[in-house]
């Protein structure tokens, strides 16, 4: 028996051994994982990038439905307008239609009634006015047209100006 407890000893001490060691490996693999668990700033880390991943992708979701509805959008104004431009037709058809023959000569006379004494009155001021007071009108319809921006911010602020004044004697 004892000799039988020898011839047993150095196998079982090796397989001791190689139990501890795997003891050993499994202990260090259970504090590695409860320090991994214990590490705040680390699981901070990784939630943060987790939810920067599901922010980009909503992001990106959000971005295509924006660009759906915003072509469909485009459809319908497309669509809408076509109708209202078809309907305007109509409309104008109609008043032609509707419209008797008589007036519309009329209007086509007075039209060109209008034409031709604008024509006329421009011929006489031409005429009539003297050469320097064109010249210095050209000029300065140069100058307006040159400086359009501020002649017409400052047409604005004096109408704006006459409003509140106006407002003023009638409040």
């Amino acid at each position: 028996m004892n000799q039988h407890a020898q011839d047993d000893g150095p196998a079982h001490a090796d397989q001791l051994r190689a139990q501890v060691e795997r003891t050993r490996e499994e202990l260090g693999r259970t504090v590695e994982a409860l320090a991994a668990k214990a590490d705040v700033k680390e699981q901070a880390r990784e939630k943060a990038a987790e939810l920067k991943e599901q922010a980009t992708e909503k992001a990106a979701e959000l971005k295509e439905q924006a660009t759906e509805l915003k072509e469909q959008a485009a459809e319908k104004a497309a669509d809408l307008t076509g109708r209202l431009r078809e309907k305007a037709a109509h409309a104008a058809d109609l008043v032609k239609e509707k419209t008797p023959d008589p007036v519309l000569d009329k209007a086509d006379r007075t039209a060109a009634l209008v034409r031709d004494t604008a024509a006329h009155a421009g011929q006489l001021a031409a005429e009539k006015t003297p050469d320097r007071l064109r010249a210095k009108g050209a000029s300065v319809a140069g100058a307006a047209r040159a400086n359009r921006t501020p002649l017409l911010v400052g047409a604005a602020a004096l109408v704006l100006v006459a409003f509140l004044l106006r407002g003023r004697k009638h409040g």
